[in-house]
């Protein structure tokens, strides 16, 4: 089809559109329901402004956050509220017993050539008394003498167990 045919075709459909469409009866306009007659007032005795719940609306405050809606920053926090808790004043643990107290000094030891069997030099406080003993013997009648190093000496005090150890002490000058 040419263009001229083309435009021949669209003439002639327009103009039976228009025919059909200016051809309608009027009273069908009629029949469609307009937003007046959909309308309804509420039945209301006095019609008058009330006043008194106007003034209720207004008087209220908003109690919400104070945050102001035109400001980017954010409000402080609230400062949290103080808690005063009493203080549990607990007894302290019961002290264990005092440290374990020798009275005698590690001064040497010697031993075989396999080194199995030591034995150890203690003297007492007041070096008036030497005493030899190796490992798994009784010392002063308190201690039993647990392991003998080169540096120190393990005891045992026999009655509770608990054990000290005692540090090779270097003779003085004159001894």
């Amino acid at each position: 089809m040419s263009r001229r045919n083309q435009m021949i075709v669209l003439g002639l459909l327009i103009a039976v559109l228009g025919a059909i469409y200016f051809s309608r009866p009027s009273g069908d306009a009629a029949k469609t329901p307009t937003v007046a007659g959909l309308f309804t007032p509420i039945p209301v005795d006095n019609p008058a402004l009330r006043m008194d719940i106007l003034e209720r609306f207004l008087s209220l405050q908003y109690k919400g956050s104070q945050k102001n809606i035109f400001v980017a920053t954010q409000p402080l926090p609230p400062a949290p509220p103080v808690v005063v808790t009493p203080v549990n004043v607990t007894p302290a643990p019961p002290a264990g017993p005092p440290p374990l107290t020798v009275d005698a000094k590690y001064f040497g030891f010697v031993s075989d050539s396999k080194g199995s069997h030591r034995r150890a030099f203690f003297a007492t406080a007041n070096n008036e008394d030497v005493f030899v003993a190796g490992e798994g013997d009784t010392l002063l009648g308190r201690f039993r003498v647990v392991r003998i190093s080169s540096a120190s000496a393990d005891l045992e005090e026999v009655a509770s167990g608990r054990h000290t150890t005692l540090i090779l002490e270097e003779p003085g000058p004159n001894g």
